[in-house]
């Protein structure tokens, strides 16, 4: 199991919806590129609801770390891309999200609001750094 350590630094607001630091010891390094809401056949997921992309976003990542021969617990950094963001999805994202790190500490966070992503109807798109030994 890789050390991971979430150092909450003095000066820095607690928020327990995310790590500001993460620091991981292991012997290989998992990028996951971004994940959208479809399905294994490539079909939208949740069309208009963010939660629904969230969620399903979030289920496409464990397969990637399954895959990796990982899991949530390895990640230690994600990049959410939110498609015309307002603080008012926030709580949504976080939400759906806090499901999968649900009973450990949360990985380094970034949300990041833009005007489109690849195809029209997605709405969100996550991509993850996991450390693993």
């Amino acid at each position: 199991m890789p050390k991971l350590d979430h150092l909450r630094p003095s000066g820095l607001h607690h928020n327990p919806a995310y790590s500001h630091v993460v620091t991981a010891s292991g012997a290989r390094t998992i990028y996951i590129s971004g994940q959208v809401s479809v399905d294994e056949e490539g079909r939208i997921v949740g069309e208009g609801d963010i939660a629904a992309q969230t969620t399903q976003v979030m289920q496409n990542l464990g397969h990637a770390l399954k895959a990796a021969g990982t899991s949530y617990a390895n990640i230690v950094k994600i990049t959410t891309f939110v498609v015309g963001y307002k603080p008012e999805l926030r709580p949504i994202i976080g939400k759906a999200r806090s499901v999968f790190f649900e009973g450990m500490e949360p990985p380094a966070s970034t949300l990041v609001g833009v005007s489109a992503l690849a195809a029209p109807e997605w709405l969100i798109e996550i991509e993850a750094v996991a450390v693993a030994d």
